[in-house]
């Protein structure tokens, strides 16, 4: 059983293989990722939880920002809301921006904290078929998004190695499993299908079917922040979070048709939202070999089992957009 994240390390605790953690600051918990990370640190740390109502991330300035750090006095922050659509400046203010706020409000206010943020595979850009992109490869984003996620990796890189902040960036595939929202392609199959499955409709439209992608249960990607936090001196600052398999949409949407027992037609529609997204990226996959090292994480859940717990939430986790899911959210402790 792995040690809980109750106390921090002192100095006979050196050579300790896990780093304890008392308080966690968490953003965004009441989304796709974040109800999943609450629910496993919730075990273990004390939780903080502010809504969007409480600290709006892209309206908050510095100082406020700085005070709630001071007054939660955490040991990690670890921040799970961002932007995936919408226009440029949106995205680079609720990645980008938010991250440089971050940054200088842990500094300042919570010095000791370890600050965790969740990038995204988009940093990458085009990869060669047939190939796992390591993180030491280059970043070539080629949308808005990958744009606004890369530019606030490199800030914590900037700042971590400059001494400022001890950062560490997850950055996430395409991840899958209970709660996926229909911004993802995924998502929105398992909404379309529940439509079809409904009203007795033979087909269902979706974009990119041939595209290759690297998905990974969100569950996993969980695991993946509860690792980042134990671990006491990461040696890397960007960690892959993927399954580290590529695997064609159309297979996935036709595993997910399985478990919701849809026997119907698949047909393209290149003006889905998903589409227009990943528009220009054929071929994605992760070598995970740098967090399994580090970390000593690797993925538990396949994609049949992905698809399996994705459409058993489906009622629940599909009727409210982007901040759905189908786990309770945790009580913050404050």
């Amino acid at each position: 059983m792995a040690p809980a994240l109750v106390s921090s390390p002192g100095p006979d605790d050196e050579r300790r293989e896990d780093r304890t953690v008392s308080r966690v600051l968490l953003f965004g918990a009441s989304g796709f990722i974040g109800r999943h990370v609450a629910a496993l640190l919730a075990a273990d740390a004390e939780l903080v939880c502010p809504s969007r109502a409480e600290c709006d991330l892209v309206d908050v300035d510095v100082p406020a920002l700085t005070a709630v750090l001071r007054r939660t006095r955490p040991r990690a922050v670890v921040n799970c809301a961002g932007r995936v659509s919408g226009a440029g400046h949106e995205m680079v203010a609720a990645n980008a921006g938010v991250t440089g706020k971050l940054i200088e409000a842990v500094a300042a206010g919570a010095p000791d904290a370890r600050l965790v943020r969740l990038g995204s595979a988009a940093e990458y850009g085009p990869v060669r078929p047939g190939e796992a992109v390591r993180e030491t490869d280059p970043a070539n984003p080629i949308s808005d998004y990958g744009v606004s996620q890369f530019a606030a990796t490199r800030l914590v890189e900037i700042a971590a190695a400059a001494g400022r902040v001890d950062g560490v960036v997850l950055r996430v595939f395409n991840p899958v499993g209970p709660g996926l929202p229909v911004t993802n392609v995924l998502g929105r199959t398992a909404r379309l299908l529940r439509d079809a499955v409904d009203n007795g409709r033979d087909h269902i439209a979706l974009g990119l079917l041939d595209t290759h992608r690297d998905f990974v249960d969100v569950r996993d990607v969980a695991q993946a922040v509860e690792a980042v936090l134990r671990a006491v001196d990461p040696a890397e600052r960007v960690y892959n979070v993927a399954s580290g398999l590529a695997v064609r949409t159309r297979d996935a949407v036709e595993m997910l048709a399985r478990a919701a027992g849809f026997t119907g037609e698949f047909r393209s529609d290149e003006l889905s939202p998903t589409a227009a997204r990943s528009s220009g990226v054929a071929w994605m996959c992760g070598d995970i070999s740098r967090a399994g090292k580090a970390l000593d994480w690797a993925p538990r859940h396949g994609l049949a089992d992905s698809m399996t717990a994705l459409w058993a939430g489906s009622d629940e986790a599909l009727c409210a957009g982007s901040e759905t899911a189908a786990l309770p959210l945790p009580r913050s402790r404050r």
